[in-house]
């Protein structure tokens, strides 16, 4: 797994999965952490185990069933802690021994935290949230129910497909030009009429938009489509093979140091 140092020494545990270390055959031993559909529940929730153990600490961890939507969800009580059938695609808490995650094969996968209030978030950011701007709804419900500031805030932005590779055509092109300005500036045109889109900055964007300092944004410099032998990548292998896996990130308040492999700079 990769954690970001800066929210690790903020009080936060974290950490975005890689394929490595499981029991899938995604063709074998993948840490397939998502999609019931496509692996055995038995595959799935060793894991999940296996995640958390490598973590560290005794928490729970909640999580929903997204939608490429731009819908929050809080969790402030023991009823709210599961893995739950909610749909939504951002989680937002303050509660102590509960991770909130969300799951990725390309998508931007975000945490943040408040080291002043102690609050967090885990959001799941496709082209369709990052259109209807999932990460400001995030934060902006963060201020709402715990008082963040975004100028206190750190984002780790964890790997997904990135500008050099994710090839979208007409209709998110006009999608980002009708919700965002000068959104040219996050593409990267094809001769076809195609272009790549960069998530990675659109969101970045949305972070610094709403006060977020830049130099408390971290991103990770990893391509889920390039880097297969590391991550689930819904592009490059579903038409391929028929199936992927889901990675998992997640964020919670630290209750003792949790070891990490990589930090995200």
């Amino acid at each position: 797994m990769l954690v970001c140092r800066p929210l690790e020494d903020a009080g936060f545990v974290n950490a975005f999965s890689t394929r490595l270390g499981g029991v899938s055959l995604f063709p074998f031993n993948d840490l397939n952490l998502a999609g019931y559909s496509e692996d055995t529940r038995e595959n799935i929730e060793e894991n999940r185990r296996r995640f958390l153990a490598a973590i560290g600490g005794d928490f729970r961890l909640t999580t929903v069933w997204q939608v490429h939507g731009d819908t929050v969800k809080t969790v402030d009580s023991d009823q709210t802690v599961a893995d739950s059938e909610d749909r939504a695609d951002a989680l937002i808490s303050n509660l102590n021994s509960v991770l909130v995650g969300v799951k990725t094969a390309d998508c931007v996968p975000v945490l943040v935290s408040d080291p002043q209030s102690g609050a967090f978030a885990a959001i799941h950011a496709g082209w369709r949230g990052t259109v209807q701007s999932i990460v400001s709804k995030a934060i902006e419900s963060m201020t709402a129910k715990y008082g963040s500031k975004p100028s206190d805030l750190i984002a780790a932005v964890g790997p997904a497909a990135s500008c050099r590779m994710y090839e979208v055509g007409h209709d998110v092109i006009d999608a980002f030009a009708a919700s965002f300005e000068l959104s040219e500036r996050y593409f990267t045109p094809k001769p076809n009429g195609q272009a790549y889109v960069d998530l990675h900055s659109a969101n970045h964007d949305q972070l610094t938009s709403l006060g977020v300092l830049d130099e408390n944004i971290y991103i990770a410099p990893l391509c889920t489509m390039e880097r297969t032998d590391l991550f689930f990548s819904y592009r490059a292998e579903k038409e391929r093979y028929g199936r992927t896996g889901r990675l998992m990130s997640v964020i919670g308040r630290k209750h003792r140091r949790c070891s990490s492999n990589a930090p995200l700079r």
